[in-house]
Order: C-alpha cells, then sequence, then structure tokens
C-alpha cells in the first residue's frame, strides 16, 4: 500500500501522541498483539503506512526544529510511550491568527520567525492529509487552515470543535474541491461524551427514566486552560446535544463544562452523575470519576479517520464524508446512534456508497 501523506497543524500533545503511536504500534502485525488499538488494519492500511510529512505551530521551542523533537518540547507534557526518530520534518511558523487567546500567552512563546506560506509548503511536502489539531477556540486560525487546505489539493480532518465539515458552506468549498473533509470536534477513545452516552443508553434500555446529568472535566494540559478561557460554551453545545441525542425524552442535560488545574499536567478527570427512577418509581443515583491522559486518548480514532480519508481519496471522493463524521467526531454534518455510526462506517470503508 502507499504511504499517507500527512501534515500536523499544531504540534501539541495531542500531535504527540499521534506520531509517537505511529511508532509504537509499526512492528505489530498481529490484532491481537494490538493493545489499545480498535483496528490494526483498516481499508488495507496499518499504522506504519501513516507518514507525517509536514508540521505547523507558532512556538518558537518548537518552530525550526524537527518534527520529532518538538513533540517532547514544552509546553507539552504528555507522556512519552514511544521513541520517535529524526523525522526530517521541520515544524514551519504557521499564521497565529487568533491561536493564542488571553490565558495561553502566558504559556506560548510565540517565534518570531517569518510566517511560511502554507499552501505552498503543503505541495512542496507532498501532502495529502491535514489534520487540524489547534486549540479550542481558535476559529479563525482554523478556517485560515482550512482554505489553504483547499489551495494546496488536500483533504482536511477537524479534530476542533469550529464548525468546518458541518457548515454547509465549507461542506460545499470541499465538494467542489473534490476533497474529503471530516470532522467536527474529534471524539477521544476513553472519552468522557462517549462514555456518558453509553451509561445513558445502558440505563434507558433497562427501563430507567433518566431525569438530570451532567458530566464535568478537569484538566491540566493547554487545551483545558484554553477551552476555560475561549471554547467553554461552545463545547458544552456541542457535548450536551450529542448525550441529550440518546434519550428518547426530554431530561436536564449538562455536559462537557470544563476547568483547570495546573498541577493535573496533561492528565483529565471527568465526573458522572445520573439521577433516575427504576421499578416502582424508586430513585437512583450514579456518581463516578474516570481518569485518563489527554493525548494518548485521540489517537486510535484518528487513525481510523486517518485512514478512512485516505480510502475516500483513493476513491476520488470529495465534500464530508457523513459515516467517516458520524463515527469518530461529537458534531457530525449527520448525526446518528453508535451503533448506526461505526455499522456505516465499516460499510463505507469495505465499499458501500456514502448515505
Amino acid at each position: 500500500m502507499s504511504k499517507i501523506k500527512v501534515a500536523v497543524i499544531g504540534v501539541g500533545n495531542c500531535a504527540s501522541g499521534l506520531v509517537q503511536g505511529v511508532y509504537y504500534y509499526k512492528d505489530i502485525d498481529k490484532e491481537e498483539e494490538a493493545l489499545g488499538l480498535r483496528h490494526l488494519f483498516l481499508g488495507g492500511y496499518h499504522p506504519r503506512d501513516i507518514q507525517f510529512v509536514s508540521a505547523f505551530d507558532i512556538d518558537d521551542r518548537k518552530v525550526g526544529k524537527d518534527l520529532s523533537e518538538a513533540l517532547f518540547s514544552e509546553p507539552n507534557n504528555t507522556i512519552k510511550f514511544a521513541e520517535v526518530p529524526e523525522l526530517g520534518v521541520p515544524v514551519l511558523k504557521g499564521p497565529i491568527s487568533d491561536g493564542v487567546g488571553e490565558y495561553l500567552k502566558s504559556v506560548i512563546h510565540v517565534s518570531e520567525s517569518r510566517e511560511v506560506d502554507v499552501a505552498q509548503s503543503l505541495k512542496e511536502s507532498g501532502a495529502e492529509i491535514v489534520i487540524n489539531l489547534l486549540p479550542s477556540g481558535a476559529v479563525e486560525a482554523s478556517r485560515r487552515y482550512a482554505e489553504e487546505a483547499l489551495k494546496a489539493g488536500c483533504a482536511f480532518i477537524n479534530a476542533t470543535p469550529t464548525f468546518i465539515a458541518s457548515d454547509t458552506a465549507w461542506a460545499k468549498l470541499f465538494e467542489g474541491a473534490e476533497l474529503p473533509v471530516v470532522g467536527d470536534d474529534l471524539t477521544d477513545q476513553v472519552g468522557a461524551t462517549i462514555l456518558h452516552k453509553t451509561l445513558l443508553k445502558a440505563l434507558v434500555d433497562r427501563g430507567v427514566h433518566v431525569s438530570e446529568t451532567y458530566q464535568l472535566d478537569v484538566g491540566g494540559g493547554a487545551e483545558s486552560l484554553n477551552t476555560l478561557e475561549r471554547a467553554r460554551e461552545v463545547k458544552r453545545m456541542v457535548k450536551t446535544k450529542s448525550v441529550e441525542g440518546v434519550l428518547p425524552y426530554k431530561a436536564a442535560v449538562v455536559a462537557g463544562s470544563t476547568d483547570y488545574v495546573d498541577f493535573l499536567g496533561n492528565q483529565r478527570d471527568s465526573y458522572f452523575w445520573i439521577q433516575g427512577l427504576y421499578f416502582g418509581a424508586v430513585p437512583m443515583r450514579l456518581d463516578m470519576r474516570l481518569s485518563t491522559v489527554d493525548a494518548p486518548n485521540a489517537g486510535s480514532v484518528a487513525f481510523d479517520v486517518i485512514r478512512a480519508v485516505k480510502v475516500a481519496l483513493n476513491r476520488g471522493l470529495g465534500g464530508p464524508l457523513s459515516s467517516v463524521s458520524a463515527y469518530a467526531f461529537k458534531h457530525p454534518p449527520k448525526e446518528c446512534p453508535f451503533e448506526a455510526a461505526e455499522q456505516r462506517f465499516m460499510e463505507f470503508i469495505y465499499g458501500k456508497r456514502e448515505r
């Protein structure tokens, strides 16, 4: 199989986890040995087929360094679980736009290097897919990179909550350019949203009437800090809508409120509270905490998305990929229950047309 040539926008903790994952799994050839990975092979592609050919950031501790070194440069603070060899991919200075909020000004050291021509750099690198891993709240910067991907003839994966794949105008632009676009807001492998939805569905299926529920996040990474300042409301809206979708009736639902605790580092604690009535209208209550490390949590799902987008490119498909988006994102162009989304995703991988 040919390599899947990927450009990374934002060399933060998520990028670190993603690139490390390629080298963690590269020598594994048996599904049963691929611990923590949903699909070792997907559409004929293995994670080792993913090749990072270009990277963009604005922090002077990363710009100019090889991607392999920049992944572990401050302010990145996630776990190191794999050795990454020198990649021969220098981190380029991208546009700042609205990429640095007030809360992040003390964390990000903006490079004084000259901003590169992003579209030209993408073309020169041979990138075919751009994955946007910018912080939540960097709306204009995300849109700018989507424009540059279109100019360069690249597919676009939007891992942020900025509405691009789910925005009709953007969808038409990518459809017109015959380039795939997927998004928005990538789900985690062991994420609060999917776990919350699973818990609620299990209770509803068992006849419990859920009356009230919330899910709150506390984290220490730059993403948590940035979300607290600039994306708290949109994240809350996206997550709440996603969670409400599993309930067949109206209930009081709050999901995705975030706070920041610096000493947690790249760790995230998610708190779940569910109240309802079961047989005889007797009350029940569930109170639970989930602790994860943020960066690796996106890896398994991102690997599936990257390979699915490559499959779409091989088939000459353009515009929003509804099945891939519903499977892997919190705010896809078309919502559907997770089981149905997973079935549609696998049907797409193995040759069925988009629906």
